[in-house]
């Protein structure tokens, strides 16, 4: 049994050919039409079911304003997208948010559809990258303490600002993503993750603006695979100490993934004068191909954008355990190893293994930089290890 919710939001029955113990609630309007307050009473009535509910956005492309779709529910709840929804094409300046799910347990979003984020005429506008006191752009898709959630085939296009933002999200798995954005659209991450623990990323496509992936303080138990990046700006922990009252970084792996013509590769990134003092640890990154990325592995205890910060002041973020194995492929720029760790703080128990990265420029050969680590060096490295000390 379910419920249809038109743009008049009336009600009628329909069957769907799921589960007879499940709801199902299907947005019945035209294409082209709005379906926010349509969409925010399906999901309200489904949320307020007793049993596991699913709420369908059918195939065509609508209009959806900001919504926040938010628990506590009474039972698991799907949405699935199988159209397109289109945020508001205008420059949105001190939003911080266009679609929200919040405060659920047992989530599931999947369909093969597309949120796409009209998100042109705002990056004109965004400078959050040159300067903290910035008016703020929303943020496409927010999971905020999501619990035991699958989100499949889904796409993201376009973002104002971040792609997908989570927040507090426990076992969540996200498979077969796709993220699309121009080259030069500024802070359009992918995906963010902060104080999350025990995620999964697979077998996703990100190109975007900014960097594929970024890892915030607080995250925990990342695995990521079978992700291909680029263009972009790599797969980035950090940056980190940016802002006080940040938690520790752990149990972060990377494997098995594919960065193309990104302008960073691997990175850890650290704010020097940082404004707390936290621990990254666990971090590996392991059997990844590098096709013409800038910078394919480094680490950056002096990342200070547009002159932000003072970088006489070492980093007060510690790194701990962290190793790159098996990283092969081509560097667009002579610097394929750069590990430049805190004076203050040193990095601690770095390895470094089986490293192949040829660079074909003018300038070169490939450099290996090391300055305040001393990395266990295993199998095999080209070009060889910490040659020169890094500037």
């Amino acid at each position: 049994m379910g419920a249809y919710f038109g743009v008049s939001t009336i009600l009628i029955i329909c069957l769907l050919g799921i589960s007879a113990n499940a709801e199902v609630f299907t947005i019945g309007s035209s294409s082209g039409s709005d379906i926010t307050q349509a969409l925010l009473k399906a999901f309200t009535s489904a949320c307020q079911s007793s049993s596991p509910s699913k709420v369908v956005i059918p195939k065509g492309e609508f209009k959806l304003g900001e919504i926040e779709m938010r628990g506590p529910c009474k039972a698991p709840i799907e949405v699935t997208l199988q159209g397109t929804v289109k945020a508001d094409g205008n420059a949105i300046q001190g939003k911080e948010k266009w679609v929200v799910f919040g405060n659920i347990d047992g989530f599931k979003l999947n369909g093969g559809g597309a949120f796409d984020g009209e998100g042109n005429s705002a990056w004109r506008v965004n400078n959050c990258h040159k300067t903290f006191n910035c008016k703020k752009l929303p943020i496409s898709i927010r999971f905020d303490f999501v619990l035991n959630s699958e989100i499949r085939d889904i796409s993201s296009i376009d973002a104002k600002n971040f792609h997908i933002n989570v927040l507090g999200a426990k076992n969540m798995t996200m498979d077969n993503i796709k993220i699309i954005a121009p080259e030069e659209s500024p802070n359009t991450d992918g995906i963010h993750l902060g104080r999350s623990d025990g995620v999964k990323i697979l077998n996703s496509f990100i190109s975007t603006g900014d960097d594929c992936i970024s890892v915030g303080d607080g995250m925990k138990n990342l695995h990521v695979e079978k992700v291909t990046c680029g263009p972009g700006h790599g797969i980035s922990v950090g940056s980190l100490g940016r802002y006080g009252h940040e938690q520790d970084v752990s149990g972060i792996k990377i494997i098995n993934c594919t960065l193309q013509e990104t302008d960073n590769g691997l990175r850890i990134k650290t704010w020097p004068s940082a404004a707390c003092s936290t621990t990254a640890s666990d971090i590996h990154f392991e059997d990844i191909i590098v096709k013409n990325v800038s910078n394919p592995i480094l680490i950056d205890q002096e990342y200070c954008p547009w002159n932000q910060c003072n970088k006489q002041k070492a980093s007060t973020i510690k790194l701990v355990n962290i190793s790159f194995k098996n990283i092969r492929g081509t560097s667009g720029n002579k610097d394929a190893v750069k590990l430049l760790c805190s004076k203050g703080y040193p990095c601690q128990n770095v390895e470094i293994g089986d490293i192949d990265i040829k660079y074909n420029g003018a300038d070169g050969p490939a450099t290996f930089q090391c300055s305040n680590v001393s990395p266990k060096l295993l199998g095999s490295q080209s070009p060889k290890a910490c040659s020169a000390q890094a500037a």
